[in-house]
This record gives C-alpha cells, structure tokens and sequence, in this order.
C-alpha cells in the first residue's frame, strides 16, 4: 500500500510482514553530512588561545615582579630611614666629658666624639654613576659618641661596617656601654675600640645589611665643615690627615662638641645585596673577591643615599674661641 503526502513519501509495512518490525523512514532527511570544525581550525584555534595564555602570563610575571620590587625598595627605604633616625637620636644625646684633653694619648678617654676610617683589609668601593665617567666613593667610617641618661649615667654609642665578611655583606653593628658618673667615661671609648679590634661583632646590635657607604661629618657653630683645610689641632680637638676620600678622622675631647654632624648613609637595593652574597668565595673579604667586587662597582644605580644633618644641642660655643 503506497500513498503520498506533500513532498513527503512513506512507505508502510504490516507487521509480520518480510522485512522485520515496522518503520517509517524518511528518506529526504537522512544525514549525509555531520558539521564540526577541521583539524586545521583546531590547530589555528590552539595556536591563538596559546599565544593568549603566553601574553596573559607575560603580563601576570611583569606585574608581580613589580609588585615584589616595590616591596623590596619599600623595605630598604623603610630599613635607610630608620638606621639614620636610630644614629640621629643617638647624636642628640651627644654631651662633653668636661674632663682634662686626651691630646695625648689617642686611644684612652675621655672622648666626646669620635670618627676614623675601617681598618685594612677595607677598600674603598669606586662605583662609576650611569650615563657618563664619573665616580663616586663610598666610604665607611667606624664613630664614637659620649652621652648622658637621666644626668647621673655615662653612655657611649657606637656604629660599624664589617667590611671584612662576605655573608652577610656590609653589615651595621650598634654598640652601647654605660656606667655611672663615679667612673671615667674615658673607658666606654676604650671598650668600643677593643670590640672592634678583637672582631667581637656578637658583642654588638646587628642593625642591617648592605652599608657600602657610612660617613659622619662635624660642623661648628657657624656651619663651617671641621676638616684639616679649616682647622688646626687643637688642646681639645685631633684631626687626622685627609687620606679618606677627602673625609676629615677626628677626635674631640674636654668640652669640645660639633654644633652640628652630618650623617651619610649608602644602602644596596635588596636583589643586588643577594646576589653580591651569592658570589662569595670562602672566607675572602669582599674587595679581595674580584667577582663580587667588579659587580659591586657596576651597581651605583642600586645604591639608596640617606643624608640629614643633625644639630648638637649641648655645644659649648667658647670651646670654639
């Protein structure tokens, strides 16, 4: 039995009949073609999603490697501004002995205030400054401070480079003493002298890392910078010779006090402190390591300056007439 509806043609089977069960079947509309995307579409669509994963990730490392620098840089200023502010506070605290001159006998006391050049095997770090030939020195200097606390006790405060290890590189030490008016304060620069010559650094205040420059200059009372081209030695005042960079080396005794310190502070940015640490070689001193040094000198732009002046209340202006 065949009929005809529209454009469509049917053909039914009774059931039982040869050919099996029956069926409809729709012969207009049997699939000959499935729709799905070619393998070079595949490939093409593969390639782009990569390159976007590639540029997404670039920009994800760009962003944190920012985020980790800022941080860092963040800590060192934090770390630079805080050493200056803990050695200004110190200086504030400056007072003279008022005792006899120790012209003298240069490593006995009392001394008021005191600053020289790190001893051997120390070298100065001559960096040359990006964009051009010029070069700055960093130089280190070790100083003394006398102090009073509640008008009945002695201080003596003293600050330090290493620049003899290598791990950790640079570091600042902070050393503190004190004892009563019945002793001579004399003895607190003695015992800061001796920590230093016998390498006693656990003795002191580990303050931080990376100091490649630490210098302290002394004014007097009309802003003029103590060094050997303005002042002569004097009963209460010793000035080394001006071997140091052009960096005045003092002593100051009896009632003599600088009116006014400048303090210069140089810190290296953290990722270059780790990696000069890393190119250590034994027990060597940083400028014997020729590695570490040559890439020490090639990394002025990694050094933050810290500079403030700070004014000394307790000067004594006769002292200077």
């Amino acid at each position: 039995m065949k009929f005809q509806i529209s454009n469509f043609k049917f053909r039914i089977r009774p059931a039982g009949a040869s050919g099996g069960h029956g069926f409809i079947r729709n012969s207009q509309f049997a699939i000959r073609n499935s729709t799905a995307f070619s393998l070079v579409e595949l490939l093409v669509v593969m390639a782009l999603l990569s390159l976007i994963m590639l540029a997404l990730m670039t920009v994800f490392n760009s962003t944190q490697r920012a985020f980790r620098a800022s941080v860092t840089q963040a800590d060192v200023l934090q770390g630079g501004r805080a050493t200056v502010e803990l050695i200004a506070s110190d200086l504030r605290q400056m007072r003279s002995s008022g005792g006899a001159s120790n012209f003298i006998s240069l490593l006995a006391g009392p001394v008021n205030f005191s600053a020289n050049s790190n001893p051997v095997p120390y070298v100065h770090l001559v960096q040359t400054l990006p964009g051009g030939t010029a070069k700055r020195t960093n130089l280190l200097n070790w100083f003394f401070v006398l102090g009073q606390r509640n008008g009945t006790t002695w201080t003596g405060t003293g600050y330090v480079v290493n620049s003899a290890t290598n791990s950790p590189l640079f570091p600042l030490y902070r050393f503190y003493a004190e004892t009563n008016f019945q002793v001579n304060p004399g003895v607190l620069f003695s015992n800061f002298n001796s920590t230093i010559n016998g390498k006693r650094w656990t003795s002191m205040s580990h303050v931080m890392d990376g100091v490649v420059h630490l210098v302290v200059r002394a004014y007097d009372t009309n802003g003029v910078w103590i060094n050997k081209s303005t002042y002569t030695n004097a009963q209460n005042l010793y000035i080394y010779q001006r071997t140091d960079g052009g960096e005045a080396q003092f002593r100051f005794y009896s009632n003599t006090v600088p009116a006014a310190v400048e303090v210069q502070l140089g810190v290296l940015e953290d990722h270059v402190l780790k990696h000069a640490e890393s190119l250590n070689s034994g027990s060597l001193a940083p400028s014997q390591n020729t590695t570490l040094w040559s890439y020490l000198q090639s990394q002025s732009g990694a050094v933050h300056l810290f500079r403030q002046r700070v004014s000394i209340l307790n000067v004594d202006p006769t002292a200077y007439q």
